[in-house]
């Protein structure tokens, strides 16, 4: 019997969480001066810059990170101008599109990234109970075939961070690359397009009343972030090795090569079995000690769904 869901009658596209993200950044500018393209009958999208200063200055953040910010610390907290301008910014996104966790809140964020890594299309999904994003997925996957866009299950309760999606019902994440920071590319532009396109059609689908039945959908678990070699002094002593490079989601097994020192020693992956890095070598994660991060495959189930 296929679970019965609340129609998805508010999304959001967040572009611009961080400010040199390139493709989110100008699809949103395009779609606040003229929506057609992203209107589907019986929902209300919104599209909105959500960082506008990092925006202007073309860099990450202006404080601290924004996709980071939504912690009920923050979203609690009092201080108004004293407060960092991304913690008082997820107070007003959490006004306008939540409050996070409420039943006022959005029903579905997609919210636009790009990496510096070799991920290609990545959806991230934060909940594997989440049926609705689950069968979104899965129907973006078969609407783009033979392209391919992978999930990335983001779970895991040490690393999962607060992201300005989960404001959401159902949070979306979206990465595609690789695409430098600050640079616009036009086949990364159009990916993320694309997906965005077949991602509203399924929300419209469902809305009209269109049961899914059940699927399974293969995903990449996050399981740990690996950070690079260091001195004692945290000073970076060796660099990805020229075989991990740009291998996103290709298998790395214990032995292979993963680092290579500046004087040419290779270091190799000690962990027990087969992983699948992705953001390898990502630019924004020098600064959060993060040379990649390591997943598991695994296939989810999703039950059938239609609207209450």
């Amino acid at each position: 019997v296929a679970a019965r869901l609340d129609e998805a009658r508010r999304v959001a596209i967040f572009g611009g969480t961080h400010g040199n993200e390139m493709s989110g950044v100008m699809l949103v500018n395009l779609w606040v001066q003229n929506n057609t393209e992203v209107q589907r009958k019986g929902v209300e999208v919104q599209p909105f810059i959500t960082n506008p200063k990092a925006v202007e200055k073309c860099t990450r953040y202006v404080d601290t990170d924004l996709n980071r910010a939504f912690t009920p610390e923050n979203l609690s907290t009092l201080g108004g101008g004293d407060l960092p301008y991304e913690v008082r910014r997820a107070q007003e996104i959490n006004r306008m599109f939540g409050p996070k966790g409420s039943p006022e809140a959005y029903d579905v964020i997609f919210d636009l990234h790009n990496t510096t890594s070799n991920m290609g299309c990545t959806l991230l999904l934060e909940s594997s109970k989440d049926h609705f994003n689950l069968q979104m997925m899965n129907y973006i996957q078969k609407s783009i075939f033979p392209a391919s866009c992978l999930v990335l299950l983001n779970e895991h309760p040490l690393l999962k961070y607060s992201t300005s999606r989960s404001v959401a019902k159902h949070p979306v994440g979206l990465e595609v690359g690789p695409q430098p920071q600050g640079v616009l590319r036009s086949n990364i532009f159009e990916s993320m397009r694309d997906i965005l396109k077949h991602a509203l059609d399924f929300i419209e689908l469902f809305n009209a009343g269109m049961e899914f039945p059940p699927c399974t959908v293969e995903v990449f678990r996050l399981s740990e972030r690996i950070d690079y070699p260091r001195d004692d002094n945290g000073n970076i002593i060796a660099m990805v090795h020229p075989n991990l490079q740009d291998c996103d989601w290709e298998p790395l097994n214990p032995g292979d090569p993963m680092f290579q020192t500046f004087d040419g020693k290779t270091i190799h992956y000690q962990g027990s079995g087969t992983v699948y890095p992705t953001f390898i070598n990502e630019a924004a994660y020098y600064e959060k000690q993060q040379a990649f991060a390591t997943t598991r495959r695994e296939s989810l189930v999703a039950s059938a769904i239609r609207k209450a």
